[in-house]
């Protein structure tokens, strides 16, 4: 019972009248939430409400703040909650996007949560595989965990966790999907967009912008596209059916039946399992990847955690669990965890997640940090925590973890005083070099600089060799020469086994000794065997032997090698080859010749006329077109301005008769052989010659009766051919 003060009234009495609160009754949440307390404006009257939570999940499925389950495929930017009354400024939008051309299903890119003047984005940058999640703010990425302004941001290894704690919001968002939870007592009755309104009636969840309720949810889900803020131009996705047609048996012995067998038993009277069926079957029917399909696990399994019920259900199937190697996986840990900076006094969020924590006994430094402690104290600047008040030693500074500050100060550390040293050797300068006891410090030592050393000669005399070395301690290097293994005459320097210059009719040799080496000498021994074509000639007294001189040369004929002296030569058995021994200064060589023959047909010749060619090589003869023949002719005979009536007859000797030149091995010359066509017997013939005075004169001329070869003088010289004109006796 409540009593109202009543304003006082002048003679300052009260007046109290009693408030009366109706009967709480329970009532049964929708969306499967346990039912929370709550008391009235003036906090006198207590009634039950249900606290709403909003999730989505695989290609795509939503469950709203009231419990309604059905499907949209969106490729847009919608709004997923917002305030009909702007209580809070708080709205949260969902980014969906159509990642595969193949497959007429969108996946969920981002969240955009507005909270007052800040914009958060949650974002998925990988669909396939491990999750790569970030979080913005005003577009400017976020190094988790994140906590300002009231908003905390943390990655928990599967998930990014929104937190608004003066709200008591909390927000979700993966790969796999996500989820809003709002108080009752903040938000109930004034929400609005695919998420529904947070009022425990599923009936009005499909409310358009405009507040009439839609036909469809397809229809509702498309009306909320956002306006100001994501994609800007935007497809309106197919119609896919809210429910999924009954899967091949295939599926239902696979991922989506572990939803309603014995793993999640416990969980089943608290949260239903059937519409994460539903979607899950959904997926199966439309995609059937595995890692869309363990999307619904991991939805069902986070509301289970979310109502009490812990799930480990990942080893069931073969999907992975990576955590850094300072934290632990859990499957329901703290998603406020626990940070060396906790107030007693200040409210945390009982809210579970999934994801990496730190190890048992161990917290956060702090809300920015992700460096787990066992101790809270101060963190150096190497991530290593210390406790308050400790000193220690770090990169050479030497550091105190301020209580008051709670912070690590440092200062360099001071080391000894160098003893001061001199180089005096050559070579050497002064260094400092780290102290092998102390890595801090530096002391003073001489180190060896070759660029500091003075020029060296490093000329030896003929026979040795110059060797560099540098002595123990010294830096330095010095020269000595050694003897080389070789042996030495007139400043000339000849290698083992090489020969050396000694003096007339001797050969002399360099010899390697053991530890030396030594000219050995000996006679020289003349050779007197020369090839054939040379003979052995001495030369004068100052040279020991004598030598070979070459005399003829060496004709090689089918393996017989033979002599030649002269000058051309043919062997009798093929006078088509010729041998010249040309002499060339002090050499002789032979050059071969071969004369090829033109073809021979006898059956052209004269008879009588074939012969053997000067050089004793070709058959030639006299062809019978042109051997010396008798030949006729007509013309006009004029005398003393007389001319014949007609032509007359007057033969002629024409053509060819056999002549040569060949060299004579008797007469040791060339031999000529010289032979004309011309008459062999002549007629005297008597015409008449007509005057130009009329008168009539007789002519007599000679008339060739026979014609033949006869020989004759050769007076011409070798090679000239002589033409003899054809002429006419006149008598």
């Amino acid at each position: 019972m409540f009593f109202q003060p009543l304003p006082p009234l002048h003679t300052h009495t009260h007046t109290i009248f009693p408030h009366h609160c109706s009967t709480t009754e329970n009532i049964t949440c929708s969306n499967g939430k346990t039912p929370v307390l709550l008391y009235d404006k003036s906090q006198c009257c207590p009634h039950y409400a249900c606290d709403c939570e909003c999730k989505g999940w695989g290609n795509h499925h939503y469950i709203t703040f009231d419990g309604f389950y059905y499907n949209y495929q969106g490729n847009c930017t919608y709004v997923l909650m917002q305030e009909i009354n702007r209580n809070h400024n708080l709205s949260i939008y969902i980014d969906n996007v159509f990642f595969d051309s193949t497959e007429d299903v969108s996946r969920l890119r981002s969240i955009i949560i507005l909270n007052g003047s800040q914009i958060f984005n949650l974002t998925n940058h990988n669909f396939t595989g491990r999750s790569d999640l970030e979080a913005l703010k005003n577009g400017v990425r976020l190094k988790l965990p994140y906590s300002q302004n009231g908003v905390t941001i943390m990655n928990s290894g599967f998930d990014l966790v929104l937190e608004i704690p003066s709200l008591e919001v909390v927000i979700t968002f993966g790969g796999t999907g996500f989820s809003v939870n709002l108080p009752y007592k903040n938000f109930g009755n004034n929400t609005q967009g695919h998420c529904g309104t947070c009022n425990n009636n599923p009936s009005d969840d499909c409310i358009l912008s405009g507040g009439q309720l839609a036909e469809s949810f397809a229809a509702m889900a498309d009306n909320w596209t956002a306006k100001d803020i994501g994609q800007g131009n935007c497809t309106v996705p197919p119609t896919k059916p809210t429910s999924a047609p009954e899967p091949p048996p295939l599926y239902k012995t696979g991922i989506c039946e572990l939803l309603n067998s014995s793993l999640f038993a416990k969980c089943h009277p608290i949260i239903s399992p059937k519409n994460f069926y539903k979607g899950c079957i959904f997926d199966s029917s439309n995609v059937n990847k595995t890692e869309v399909l363990c999307t619904t696990l991991q939805t069902y399994a986070a509301a289970c955690a979310r109502a009490g019920v812990c799930v480990y259900w990942r080893n069931h199937t073969k999907t992975e669990n990576h955590c850094p190697s300072h934290q632990v996986y859990q499957a329901c840990g703290p998603a406020d965890q626990p940070t060396c900076e906790d107030n007693s006094y200040e409210p945390t969020m009982n809210f579970t997640a999934e994801g990496c924590f730190c190890p048992d006994g161990m917290k956060l430094f702090s809300r920015q940090s992700n460096i787990c402690v066992k101790t809270c104290g101060c963190l150096d600047p190497e991530g290593n925590s210390r406790e308050f008040n400790e000193r220690f030693e770090l990169k050479c500074q030497k550091c105190t973890c301020e209580e008051s500050t709670k912070t690590v100060t440092c200062k360099p550390k001071e080391c000894p005083k160098p003893n001061i040293t001199e180089c005096s050797d050559d070579g050497f300068v002064l260094i400092k070099q780290t102290d092998p006891s102390d890595p801090c410090c530096s002391t003073p030592v001489c180190q060896c600089k070759p660029g500091g050393c003075p020029d060296m000669d490093v000329t030896c005399s003929i026979g040795k060799k110059p060797v560099v070395s540098i002595p123990k301690g010294k830096c330095c290097p010095e020269l000595r020469c050694e003897p080389k293994k070789v042996c030495v005459r007139n400043e000339t320097e000849y290698q083992p086994g090489s020969s050396v210059p000694g003096s007339v009719c001797q050969e002399c040799t360099c010899e390697a000794e053991q530890n030396s080496t030594v000219i050995s000498c000996k006679d020289q021994e003349c050779n007197e065997t020369c090839d054939m074509g040379y003979e052995y000639v001495k030369t004068g007294s100052d040279e020991c032997c004598g030598k070979c001189v070459q005399t003829h040369c060496v004709v090689n004929i089918n393996g017989a090698k033979q002599l030649l002296s002269v000058k051309i030569w043919s062997p009798t058995e093929n006078r088509c080859d010729e041998y010249t021994c040309v002499k060339n200064g002090e050499i002789l060589t032979t050059s071969t010749s071969h004369t090829v023959c033109p073809v021979f047909n006898k059956s052209r010749c004269e008879p009588g006329t074939i012969q053997t060619a000067a050089n004793g090589c070709c058959k030639i003869c006299v062809e019978k077109e042109k051997a010396c023949k008798f030949m006729s002719m007509k013309t006009n005979i004029t005398h003393n301005n007389c001319t014949s009536a007609q032509e007359v007859d007057m033969p002629y000797c024409e053509g060819s008769c056999n002549t040569y030149t060949m060299y004579s091995k008797e007469a040791a010359a060339m031999q000529h052989s010289c032979s004309c066509c011309k008459e062999t017997r002549l007629s005297n013939h008597t015409v008449d010659l007509v005057c130009p005075n009329g008168n009539t004169v007789p002519y007599t001329y000679m008339y060739v009766e026979e014609c033949g070869c006869t020989n004759t003088e050769c007076i011409a010289a070798a090679g000239q051919h002589i033409r003899r004109k054809r002429s006419f006796t006149l008598l």
